[in-house]
């Protein structure tokens, strides 16, 4: 695993936090952290509540990012409850699909925190309803 993804992935350890906010909303289980193309990192957890109202920690780490007046992303990895890493869920890659229709493909995912093993957003997402456009 190269350094840039060992610094994303102590900023996601950093903020990852488990906790109840209240007696219907938990957060913190999940991190996750965006690097932009500029080279700077966004983090965020999930919030999740007893109805449909909560946030992966993906998205929240992406709408950190887009707050801070950028959207092109180039690396994503999560921390999942168990310390392990994963895909990003389907509304996540939407989400990352939408904000870059043309180079979506490129995103780097981290799946394995321990191994490194990654892949990119556009073998997650094959044949996604908005297509690249050739250039």
């Amino acid at each position: 695993m190269d350094s840039i993804w060992m610094e994303m992935l102590e900023a996601a350890k950093a903020v990852r936090n488990e906790r109840r906010v209240s007696e219907y909303v938990t957060c913190g289980e999940v991190s996750a952290a965006v690097r932009s193309k500029s080279g700077r990192i966004y983090t965020g957890v999930c919030v999740d509540t007893c109805s449909t109202l909560g946030i992966c920690a993906e998205r929240n780490a992406i709408f950190n990012m887009l707050t801070n007046g950028e959207q092109a992303i180039d690396r994503v990895l999560s921390i999942l409850p168990d310390g392990s890493g994963g895909a990003p869920c389907g509304a996540c890659r939407e989400l990352m699909v939408q904000l870059m229709p043309d180079d979506y493909p490129a995103v780097r995912v981290l799946l394995d925190n321990e191994t490194g093993r990654e892949t990119t957003l556009g073998e997650l997402t094959p044949e996604w309803w908005i297509q690249p456009q050739k250039r």
